[in-house]
């Protein structure tokens, strides 16, 4: 039987069980603080990079805590789900590791580095229409043949591995008094904020204002159904999932809207005080930090860097409006 939905959101203990399950195939990736970074912020910015995750990005323990917890309830066989690329190749190395065969439903318009990571790690990629409803559509159909749908970000075992994330940040910086994170569908801010809940420290989400479904959500009350993202960060183009935004709903103080100048000039930052290569959805972070100093000036605050998948070349091209300037 189902259980009902306000039962299925993870707590913090399946965060810590989560985090006991994938710390064999995650790395636990480096916490980095820059004096430059912090004089051009006016904050103690301390940046948690997933950047440097298997596959680049965070989306890798999601992955892996899902395709685990599918193994302790017995059901083998090949997944599927739909992705623009990070939380795709998650799945294929996770499902990969496990013996299983992964299908990937991808925007005909997705980075090429991202598909290819798919192939790379053994998924099989399906194009599909670059809309939400064509994504879920194409899913169903891969479902429908018999494969076991993993959503890359309203699941219970996907948001309490994305938790992970957190845990690792506070047993880093356990003096931090705020964390923000980017925001997509939603999966990596409710594992936050789920897992930050005992540690009394206020949790921000930063979304590109051309993709701010989840701030628009907030304002109605309710999940909006119809919102067209226009955004470079093409890893925040999703619409907010059901237990994700009752979990923002609940535990996050706000999520902060940034242009895409905003992100590429954030982009800069990174790579100029960090050496950090990140792509913009990233970047959000550092953009929202920026934009708020009423917010975030004289504090502590981490910073979940979600990717690091862009090529150099495309991250130039991106960048080069910012004039190098930021």
């Amino acid at each position: 039987m189902t259980r009902p939905m306000e039962v299925d959101i993870p707590d913090i203990a399946d965060v810590h069980l989560a985090h006991a399950r994938i710390r064999a195939q995650v790395r636990v990736t480096p916490v980095i603080n820059d004096p430059g970074l912090d004089d051009a912020l006016a904050c103690q910015l301390h940046c948690k990079c997933e950047n440097l995750q298997r596959t680049g990005a965070f989306k890798f323990r999601g992955a892996s805590n899902a395709i685990a917890r599918l193994g302790e309830d017995g059901r083998h066989g090949a997944v599927a789900t739909h992705s623009s690329g990070n939380h795709g190749a998650a799945l294929a190395l996770a499902a990969q590791l496990d013996g299983r065969r992964a299908h990937v439903v991808m925007p005909e318009d997705s980075s090429p580095m991202k598909v290819d990571a798919v192939r790379a790690y053994g998924g099989e990629v399906h194009f599909c229409a670059p809309t939400n409803a064509a994504r879920a559509a194409a899913l169903e159909v891969l479902v429908q043949e018999g494969n076991i749908p993993v959503h890359p970000y309203d699941d219970a075992a996907i948001i309490a591995g994305q938790g992970t994330a957190a845990l690792e940040l506070e047993q880093a910086v356990p003096s931090l008094e705020m964390v923000i994170t980017p925001v997509g569908g939603g999966g990596l801010i409710a594992g936050t904020a789920i897992a930050t809940r005992a540690w009394g420290v206020s949790v921000y989400g930063a979304e590109p204002s051309g993709a701010a479904d989840t701030a628009a959500s907030l304002q109605l009350g309710s999940i909006v159904k119809d919102f067209s993202p226009d955004t470079i960060a093409d890893g925040l183009r999703a619409i907010v999932g059901v237990r994700n935004f009752e979990v923002i709903r609940q535990s996050v103080k706000a999520v902060l809207t940034v242009s895409d100048d905003d992100i590429r000039a954030a982009m800069v930052l990174a790579w100029r005080h960090l050496r950090l290569l990140i792509e913009p959805s990233s970047a959000t972070v550092i953009a929202a930090i920026r934009n708020n100093p009423d917010l975030f000036a004289g504090r502590r605050v981490g910073a979940i860097i979600s990717g690091g998948n862009v090529y150099p070349s495309d991250w130039l091209e991106l960048t080069r409006s910012a004039g190098g300037g930021a």
